[in-house]
């Protein structure tokens, strides 16, 4: 009966994912032009969710997270948090091999790192799925006690996929900055493939364009970015959780009706997040639990403005840029912004 009801849900909310996927990109010639470097790549929102399900299907027929001792379960967690450090750490190294003006072939300096990371990927896709068991059935322990459930049971039930998030192929004219084109793409391309992309993208339709990361996805099960940080990861699929059990209610269905209701909606889910969040360390990692707010020591105050300010520099590049564009002077604002970006990577800030 529980496996019924969410199947329902989620049938109705594929159809969602369809009806939303179809609008994604506005007609135009252009966007078809651009595709015609992309279809192979793009990221395909249904087929995700599908295969999110019949995961979460057979994990729930099989309940192996279910048989496995307490120790053992937070053991599996650390050593899936462990991982996760890893590949954060390695793809960090990789953007700055791929960031770096003084890196004249970063396929060839990373080509050891990318092997290195492809083993740890392998390793992820085979804890990854137990680990998430294992999350899911301790955080809806903790909502079956806070009393968000019926007859003990969570509604919809506590179901989230953590996954490298979509990349998105933004296009903008040459002549000035304005976004024509959002293209969601597979998270699998490497910086090489990205930047090999753009290439290819603005030779041939004289655009300038750029691969970027998104923030995540609201899917169900949910899409959730990757992390180290267990306090941050429970808070957030207890969040996304709370907007699924929303859903179902009027507050979520009346979701869109005004902004009134979308500010009360998102400020129940983040209250919700971190209240559930901290009572699922509180109760399984208390030793992660960090101290009340009240007793965390004060910032030390200075008087001293930072050295370098990152949002006055980049208004700066802004306006400079819009400028030299308005003048007609593409490539001169081209090479200004690469001088900049150079600038930027010199002061920490690792733009590609």
């Amino acid at each position: 009966m529980r496996l019924g009801r969410w199947i329902g849900l989620t049938v109705l909310l594929i159809l969602m994912v369809v009806l939303l996927a179809s609008s994604t990109l506005p007609p135009g010639n252009q966007a078809e032009r651009v595709r015609a470097f992309t279809r192979d790549i793009e990221f395909d929102y249904v087929e995700w969710t599908l295969n999110a399900l019949g995961l979460k299907i057979s994990q729930t027929a099989l309940n192996t997270a279910g048989y496995l001792p307490t120790e053992l379960r937070k053991e599996l967690i650390q050593d899936y948090m462990d991982l996760v450090s890893q590949i954060r750490q390695g793809e960090a190294k990789l953007h700055t091999i791929y960031t770096n003006p003084d890196v004249k072939n970063p396929d060839m300096e990373s080509a050891e790192l990318r092997e290195d990371l492809d083993k740890l990927y392998a390793r992820r896709e085979i804890l990854g799925p137990l680990t998430e068991s294992i999350i899911q059935s301790q955080l809806s322990d903790i909502i079956v006690d806070m009393g968000l459930s019926i007859g003990d049971q969570t509604t919809p039930p506590v179901l989230y996929h953590s996954t490298p998030l979509p990349l998105a192929l933004i296009v903008s004219p040459r002549d000035t900055i304005r976004q024509d084109n959002n293209i969601s793409l597979i998270p699998e391309l490497t910086l090489d493939q990205q930047s090999a992309l753009e290439d290819q993208v603005d030779d041939s339709l004289d655009v300038s364009s750029l691969v970027v990361e998104i923030g995540g996805i609201g899917l169900y099960p949910t899409m959730v970015m990757q992390s180290s940080n267990l306090i941050w990861l429970s808070e957030v699929v207890a969040h996304e959780w709370t907007h699924n059990y929303l859903t179902l209610r009027p507050l979520g269905i009346n979701y869109l009706t005004s902004s009134e209701l979308r500010t009360m909606n998102e400020t129940a889910a983040s209250i919700a997040g971190k209240e559930i969040g901290r009572e699922y360390i509180s109760r399984y990692y208390p030793e992660l639990l960090p101290p009340p707010e009240s007793e965390l020591p004060s910032p030390p105050t200075s008087g001293e403005e930072p050295e370098f300010d990152f949002r006055a520099e980049m208004r700066k590049t802004r306006e400079t840029v819009d400028q030299l564009l308005a003048e007609g002077k593409i490539e001169e604002a081209e090479d200004y912004m690469e001088g900049r970006r150079i600038f930027f990577w010199e002061n920490g800030y690792r733009i590609r």
